[in-house]
């Protein structure tokens, strides 16, 4: 294993900056804990963390390759991807203002989602990210080695599943703080409608 060091790093230094880039995984993350709070926002980055498994999975059956080389498939791909997020967008943009106790704690300021549908929210939008299928095409074909092991290839994966998970876990604490969810709620609804904006605009990104 450890002649595979200089790899390993490589990747595990490429993958930092493509998980730490803003991008849909981040939206989604930074909208949970904002409106739903630290466990649901944590259940949301676990789902994002198994959503590269998805990517991961594909490279190691040969699908990139097939992804690469078949524009048309890759095109079906960023329209769904397109679709869910700005799906998202637009339900965001429907947000009204609270009304009543302005404790965001209260059940009254927004309806609590469950914990599977956190996860499944999650799990969605990275596993559907072309922007996550571009890096783990370019990771699998081009930085990886032909030669090295399939099973070292899995540990590679498990890692950047492992790493994407505490990251955004580490994001979904500090943005849920309650000092943070209050500044954001004080814009309630408009907070709300932002984030419809940006995830709006990042589905035409990912189709155009």
């Amino acid at each position: 294993m450890l002649s595979y060091l200089d790899e390993f790093l490589l990747i595990a230094i490429a993958h930092f900056f493509a998980v730490a880039s803003p991008g849909p995984d981040f939206a989604i993350v930074l909208k949970q804990s904002i409106q739903q709070g630290r466990n649901n926002a944590l259940w949301t980055s676990a789902g994002v963390g198994l959503g590269i498994f998805v990517h991961v999975a594909y490279c190691l059956l040969g699908v990139a390759l097939v992804l690469a080389n078949s524009p048309e498939l890759f095109t079906i791909l960023k329209y769904v991807a397109g679709a869910y997020l700005a799906y998202m967008g637009v339900q965001a943009l429907r947000a009204k203002p609270a009304s009543g106790d302005d404790n965001i704690d209260t059940a009254e300021r927004v309806q609590v989602e469950s914990a599977f549908k956190a996860f499944k929210r999650g799990f969605l939008v990275n596993a559907l990210n072309p922007k996550a299928t571009l890096f783990f095409m370019s990771l699998f074909t081009l930085v990886i080695a032909p030669t090295t092991p399939t099973s070292v290839q899995a540990i590679y994966g498990l890692y950047m599943a492992l790493a994407t998970w505490a990251w955004f876990s580490f994001l979904s604490m500090v943005l849920s703080k309650q000092s943070v969810r209050a500044f954001f709620h004080r814009a309630g609804h408009w907070f709300d409608r932002g984030i419809g904006v940006v995830l709006i605009a990042l589905a035409i990104r990912v189709v155009v």
